[in-house]
């Protein structure tokens, strides 16, 4: 709900200046009756047919004024809506990219998808319905029952009568009705997360042959969210037809008490006519007052759930530290982990278990281990996109929960095990390395990435495009151009996630070879499923299940450590590579 009147608090004039000339509106179409009335008694009933043009014309022209007041409340009404979303839908983006990957996983990308997309969709349509009809229809409602009063107090009671029963089932519907919506709304997510799988994972789903069982799950979330929204619909259709039948009874009780009255000489036919009028935009009002909160109950609900997200802290917290501003000891280990245990979420088993090792500066250190053994969640833990659970991660003699994350991430390149490259030019994708880097300095990281030959080979070179996910460039292009992304900072420490997956072995060896005549001599992780990619390691950490089961050098790792071994042997025949 703070949502929702945020969004009118954006507007203070507008959501003013709407529901005013929505009730200038509503002024006209309560003096339609009346004018219709004095048609029929005085104009056709008294042969005046020049009475009967003027009222003609008056009609005409309230109409006319009319439209006009209808017009400017929508201007203003969709000012503010449109306007009001535009600002929680940016607020809102802004927001979640402060999130960290704990708090994107538990949010789950297909929520916030959805509360980017329809929920403020919702939202903005609940505004715009609030400013246009919210008022407007009340003023109609009791409005109509005044004049109606006006006209003869003994027929007016029907009205008196009538609305009460009316407003108890229209409202009666929208007690069932909008926990039913709410649900709709959240299903909304899983059938957004289904799709979106399926558009991400098209390729593999495709290579196993497994279409038919993905058009299966996503017809499941389909179903189910077609049958809630099924059965809201059934219980909303219902309001129509009853409150229909009550109208057309009261509508008959009017006609024949009119009638009786007429008869009788105390009103005319004209003022009957008008009661019939009235009664029929009662009913009208109620249905779209019905309508009305329905959307509004909707965009709350959608409000609530866009809030939960906005007053959810980003990012982590940081612990000050005294000596914070002191610079290390030459001596002092680029990465130590003391004891260091993670676990996803706070619940669960533990991904990583009492992991503890030191590397010192300018050293290659090689990460090996089977999948699901824990090596990414290693690796992550040094630019703190997770918070150990246990232990302490330090990053050049300081805590990693000291620094400001922007400071520690400008020391730490990474390198992501799924290389991803942004539309634009080679240029603007490796400028996220380092945003005012010279030309030089972007050759330099190409040439260390083993890039700089087919870049110059491509029209434009470092200006060539690059498609949405690098969709123009080859598995190996794309890894090589996000390592010289990562370069280009010319990091303390640098992590190479399983980057080097999709080079063949001379270039691999090439690689390697120059990341170890880099200037500054980065510390440097080397995630890898090859022996070869990380026997020339200074330290070799070999995980399996979240265990560190040996750390030392590469003829160490072959005598002392049997996963090791086996992970060797299942490469190169003989136990050597040649």
């Amino acid at each position: 709900m703070k949502i929702f009147l945020r969004c009118l608090r954006m507007y203070p004039r507008e959501s003013i200046l709407a529901p005013l000339f929505k009730l200038l509106e509503a002024c006209f179409d309560l003096c339609v009756p009346l004018v219709i009335a004095a048609i029929i008694d005085r104009g056709i009933g008294g042969y005046d047919n020049a009475f009967v043009w003027q009222m003609c014309g008056v009609l005409v022209l309230l109409a006319f004024v009319g439209l006009g007041w209808a017009v400017t409340a929508q201007y203003f009404s969709a000012k503010a809506a449109v306007g009001s979303a535009a600002r929680i839908r940016r607020e809102l983006f802004a927001h979640m990219q402060s999130f960290t990957y704990a708090q994107t996983d538990k949010m789950g990308t297909s929520s916030m998808i959805t509360r980017m997309t329809s929920d403020i969709n919702q939202l903005q349509s609940g505004v715009n319905i609030t400013l246009r009809l919210l008022l407007r229809s009340p003023i109609i409602v009791f409005g109509a029952m005044i004049m109606a009063f006006t006209i003869d107090v003994k027929l007016a009671l029907i009205f008196a009568a009538a609305i009460p029963l009316l407003a108890a089932v229209v409202f009666g519907v929208l007690l069932g009705g909008v926990p039913l919506y709410r649900r709709v709304q959240n299903r909304l997510d899983r059938v957004t997360a289904v799709t979106r799988e399926n558009l991400s994972g098209v390729r593999p789903i495709r290579a196993f042959c497994k279409e038919g069982e993905e058009i299966d799950r996503f017809s499941a979330a389909n179903r189910e969210q077609t049958s809630l929204q099924n059965k809201a619909g059934i219980l909303t259709a219902i309001m129509n037809p009853v409150t229909y039948v009550m109208v057309n009874v009261a509508v008959i009780l009017l006609i024949r008490g009119g009638a009786v009255a007429v008869d009788g000489g105390s009103i005319t036919q004209g003022q009957v006519v008008a009661l019939v009028n009235y009664m029929g935009q009662i009913l009208v009002e109620l249905v779209k007052l019905a309508n009305s909160i329905f959307t509004v109950t909707k965009a709350v609900a959608c409000g609530n759930r866009i809030g939960a997200v906005l007053e959810t802290p980003a990012g982590m917290e940081v612990t000050p530290s005294p000596d914070d501003t002191l610079k290390p000891a030459e001596n002092t280990p680029a990465v130590v982990f003391d004891g260091v245990s993670l676990t996803y979420g706070q619940n669960g088993a533990p991904s990583l278990h009492e992991i503890s090792f030191s590397a010192a500066r300018g050293q290659t250190v090689g990460i090996i281990g089977g999948t699901g053994s824990g090596k990414s969640s290693l690796v992550n833990l040094i630019p703190r996109f997770y918070d150990a659970t246990e232990g302490t991660v330090t990053v050049l003699g300081r805590d990693v929960r000291t620094f400001d994350p922007a400071d520690l991430r400008t020391r730490v390149g990474v390198v992501p095990q799924k290389a991803e490259l942004f539309k634009g030019t080679i240029r603007s994708n490796l400028c996220w390395g380092k945003e005012n880097a010279t030309d030089d300095e972007l050759w330099a990281a190409l040439e260390a990435a083993q890039a700089a030959d087919f870049v110059r080979e491509k029209e434009g070179q470092l200006d060539a495009p690059v498609e949405q996910k690098g969709r123009n460039l080859s598995g190996g292009q794309r890894q090589r151009l996000t390592i010289a992304r990562a370069l280009v900072g010319q990091p303390d420490i640098l992590i190479l996630d399983d980057s080097a997956s999709a080079l063949d072995f001379a270039t691999d060896a090439r690689l390697r070879k120059a990341l170890r005549s880099l200037p500054g001599r980065p510390t440097t992780f080397i995630i890898s499923q090859r022996t070869s990619s990380i026997r020339a390691a200074d330290l070799i950490l070999v995980m399996d299940d979240g265990y560190i089961v040996g750390q030392g050098r590469h003829d160490d790792l072959l005598a002392t450590c049997e996963v090791y071994r086996e992970i060797h042997e299942s490469q190169f025949k003989g136990g050597e590579a040649q």
